[in-house]
């Protein structure tokens, strides 16, 4: 069994798309990860998603470190109701890390109905 899926970004709104610039050694590099950036995910009481969360793998080490977590906690649910409410998240996440090493993002994504979803870059300096 997979843990996570994967896909292409821009036919399936599940997947974590990765924003990244040139990466300078020692210099801040901000990460913009995004979910429904081709399709739209719905964000719904029902249907949202609730995390992102981005890794870097430095290249030659066995384990990611973890750069950062997004969570999203605002679906539309409402004492009036599920779709009642005043706010709805967007699941867009920006990052930002220092690396002196090469290596690869990780952006993994937690849908409640769709489970796990990752994709993955490599970063060159």
């Amino acid at each position: 069994m997979e843990l996570y899926q994967t896909a292409d970004w821009k036919s399936e709104k599940h997947v974590p798309v990765i924003e990244v610039g040139d990466i300078v050694k020692d210099k801040v590099t901000e990460v913009k990860i995004t979910v429904g950036k081709e399709i739209p995910h719905p964000n719904t009481t029902e249907h949202h998603i609730r995390w992102i969360e981005l890794l870097f793998l430095p290249e030659g080490e066995k384990f990611p470190y973890q750069v950062g977590r997004a969570e999203f906690t605002a679906h539309g649910e409402s004492v009036e109701g599920a779709n009642k409410g005043a706010v709805y998240t967007e699941p867009i996440a920006l990052f930002a890390f220092k690396t002196s090493r090469s290596g690869k993002l990780i952006a993994t994504s937690f849908c409640n109905i769709h489970g796990l979803w990752r994709s993955e870059v490599e970063v060159k300096l």
